[in-house]
C-alpha cells in the first residue's frame, strides 16, 4: 500500500526551473510568481499579503505559510493569531469604495499534524489582527507601503464574550469592541499585551 504522508514544503528561491523530466523549459519559478502574484490590490491575494505583513512584524516569516491550519500564524510564545483583511479599493472598476467587513465565524478547526477536525465550532485563535488597506486613491494606492495600512488587534475572548456566534463584523462595529489600533512595527508587542503575555 502506498503511504500518503504529508508533504513537507521547502522554501523556494524562485530560481527553480520548470522542466520535463530534467529538460528545462526555459521558465523559472520566479516567472510563475510574477505571473500569478503581482496583483496585490484585489481581494484574491490581499488576504495572503496581510498575513505576510503580520508575520513579518511578529517574526515568523521563516516558517512557510500553512494554508489550511485552524489559525493563520503562531508567535514564538505560542500565541495563535488570526489575520483578516479588508480594503476600500479593489483592482476592478468601482462605483464606490468597498465596505470593510471581516469574517469572524466560529469554525471546525483542522489540525494539520493529526489530520483531524474538531467536533465543536469555535474561534481557533487567541487574538485577531484586522488589517485594513485604508488608502482611498487608486492613483497612489500601494499595498507595500505600510503607512497605507491600519491594524486593529483584539483578543478572541472579546469576540467570544460579545458576539459569540456572529459570522461577520464591519469595521465600524469592530471599533465598538475597543480593538487596539497600531502601526506596522507595533503589532507583535500589542498582541502580547492584549492577551497578557
Amino acid at each position: 500500500m502506498v503511504e500518503l504522508k504529508a508533504i513537507k514544503s521547502i522554501k523556494k528561491s524562485g530560481k527553480e526551473a520548470f522542466h520535463s523530466n530534467g529538460n528545462p523549459t526555459g521558465e523559472k519559478l520566479l516567472s510563475f510568481w510574477q505571473w500569478s502574484s503581482s496583483e496585490l490590490v484585489g481581494n484574491a491575494l490581499r488576504g495572503v499579503l496581510a498575513e505576510y505583513i503580520v508575520a513579518s512584524d511578529i517574526g515568523c516569516v521563516s516558517e512557510l505559510r500553512q494554508k489550511w491550519d485552524a489559525y493563520d500564524l503562531e508567535t514564538t510564545e505560542g500565541i495563535k493569531v488570526e489575520v483578516k483583511s479588508g480594503a476600500y479599493l479593489q483592482s476592478w472598476k468601482q462605483d464606490k469604495h468597498s465596505p470593510i467587513k471581516f469574517g469572524i465565524q466560529p469554525t471546525h478547526g483542522w489540525d494539520a499534524k493529526t489530520n483531524t477536525v474538531a467536533t465543536e465550532k469555535t474561534r481557533q485563535s487567541d487574538v485577531y489582527v484586522f488589517c485594513v488597506l485604508a488608502h482611498k486613491d487608486k492613483q497612489t494606492v500601494d499595498p507595500m507601503n505600510m503607512a497605507q495600512w491600519e491594524f486593529y488587534i483584539l483578543a478572541t475572548s472579546v469576540l467570544n464574550s460579545n458576539v459569540p456566534k456572529q459570522a461577520t463584523i464591519t469595521l465600524s462595529s469592530l471599533k465598538k469592541h475597543n480593538p487596539v489600533q497600531v502601526n506596522y512595527g507595533d503589532i507583535y508587542d500589542t498582541i502580547k499585551s492584549v492577551i497578557s503575555y
